[in-house]
């Protein structure tokens, strides 16, 4: 690993130590923090899993607006290039998500045409895809990132050797997904068969036949049960907990939920999420349901306005406290305050408020189906916020994505 690999590396540990460390190192809880933390330091979302479309819908974007985001996998940050911002800074914990947004802005840049750009993060299993990389996306790309996509991992190939091997099977997410087909394949379970259904009705039916009876295996109600067998799915200690409370039936019935939605909620073509989720992969049909950021029809916006996104690893509590009073139109927290104490919540809404310009937004999702701010975070600072209840949750119901317990809009009130 070379110096500006474990410098990646590092600056992640240290900030997810201080974001998911709560307990005592040698305590039950505090193993647990600490494995999750270790868990949760390379890349974890090869695709980010919030829905860009209800996202934009929430925000209502406007050409003078300052868009700040959690990075993730990088999708959405690009996807909300289609809706016309004047700036977006993406801003990530883990230096990974960092590495593959920049990674994205290159190959955006750089790739002579949306065929190959479709090519390299739509298609990503194809030799040619490290071709391009080293021959035209390398020589633009910041060191830092090179330096990460350049790795060797313990098999001796580079990290970017994963675009030619199908790159969502990677990453703690895309092994996690991974080890959910091969767990139902030794039951006889196919997940991908939902993939193949024509309707809604059938897609109902094959959930039914294929993956609901999963949930009634003995071994795998013991899986569900232990916190860590759901790192892969990006959930804390701290939300394990919140989550496994959301219903009677424990953490078994909330996944079974979400895996029902996910399956039967949506029509298949109309839902990329499903797709990874079952396939591993994009549609490959001409008309395939594709995140904004991957649609030919965006193509040339997203080129023009490239330079208006930018990528750094850093807290968005530090990001808003670096930035200017009244400089920010929208924010989106994803679900990182499913992780957060009391005090984490008031300082970065402290934060929020401080940099928030007069009609401001604020989007979140929760793990469980709870708001998570009223009291923990003091009036006097909340009661700036309106909070759109009734169009928070019928924006939730669609969400394709459908893993989220609630979707969560704030406006910043009339003076």
């Amino acid at each position: 690993m070379t110096r500006a690999a474990r410098a990646i590396r590092r600056e992640t540990n240290l900030g997810l130590t201080q974001a998911v460390h709560r307990n005592r190192a040698f305590s039950k809880a505090g193993v647990s923090e600490r494995l999750f933390t270790a868990a949760f330091s390379g890349l974890v979302y090869p695709q980010i899993w919030e829905d860009p479309v209800v996202d934009m819908a929430a925000l209502r974007l406007r050409p003078e607006d300052h868009v700040v985001t959690i990075a993730s996998g990088g999708c959405n940050a690009l996807s909300y290039l289609t809706a016309n911002p004047a700036r977006i800074s993406a801003v990530d914990l883990n230096g990974a998500h960092v590495a593959l947004g920049r990674l994205k802005l290159a190959a955006l840049r750089h790739l002579p045409d949306h065929a190959a750009f479709f090519g390299f993060f739509g298609r990503p299993a194809r030799p040619e895809n490290v071709a391009a990389y080293d021959e035209i996306i390398r020589p633009h790309l910041d060191a830092t990132s090179r330096a990460y996509w350049e790795t060797r991992r313990l098999d001796g190939g580079r990290r970017i050797s994963a675009f030619e091997r199908g790159f969502y099977r990677y990453g703690l997410l895309g092994r996690f997904i991974g080890a959910g087909h091969w767990l139902a394949r030794c039951y006889g379970c196919d997940l991908s068969a939902v993939l193949k259904a024509r309707d809604l009705a059938e897609q109902r039916t094959i959930f039914e036949k294929e993956l609901a009876p999963l949930f009634e295996k003995a071994f795998i109600r013991w899986l569900i049960r232990q916190p860590a067998s759901l790192y892969g799915f990006g959930i804390p200690p701290a939300q394990y907990v919140a989550l496994a409370g959301d219903g009677p039936g424990g953490m078994a019935a909330v996944l079974r939920h979400r895996l029902e939605r996910l399956a039967c909620g949506f029509p298949i073509r109309s839902n990329y999420f499903a797709w990874q989720a079952f396939g591993r992969a994009y549609d490959t049909a001409p008309d395939a349901s594709l995140p904004p950021y991957l649609q030919a029809g965006n193509h040339a916006a997203l080129l023009a306005r490239a330079g208006r996104l930018d990528f750094r690893q850093q807290s968005m509590t530090e990001f808003l406290r670096e930035s200017p009073a009244a400089s920010v139109d929208a924010v989106i927290l994803l679900d990182a305050q499913d992780w957060m104490t009391d005090a984490d919540l008031t300082n970065l809404w402290t934060q929020i408020t401080r940099a928030a310009r007069p009609g401001a937004r604020v989007i979140f999702r929760t793990a469980a189906d709870e708001r998570r701010l009223p009291g923990r975070v003091p009036d006097s600072i909340l009661g700036a916020w309106d909070y759109a209840e009734e169009e928070s949750r019928r924006l939730g119901e669609q969400d394709r994505s459908s893993i989220y317990g609630a979707f969560h809009l704030y406006r910043l009130a009339s003076s």
